[in-house]
């Protein structure tokens, strides 16, 4: 149960900010989307949906990983 100085800080504002943080940070952390849903609760397409943006800044990422392993 939260104190009331802690229900009233931004924080507890949004029950789901902290949760988000931590899906958004597996993500760009490389952990493997499937395992971020199952860990978050989701499925695969709600994960896909709701951390789009994540998942779009981490592209450059991937192609720079692609492009170092077909040229070993």
């Amino acid at each position: 149960m939260l104190s009331e100085a802690e229900t009233a800080s931004l924080l507890a504002r949004r029950p789901y900010d902290l949760r988000h943080a931590g899906v958004s940070f597996w993500l760009s952390s490389w952990v493997d989307a499937m395992e971020c849903a199952r860990r978050a609760g989701y499925s695969v397409a709600v994960l896909h949906k709701v951390y789009a943006k994540v998942l779009d800044r981490t592209r450059e990422h991937a192609n720079s990983r692609i492009d170092a392993a077909l040229r070993e």
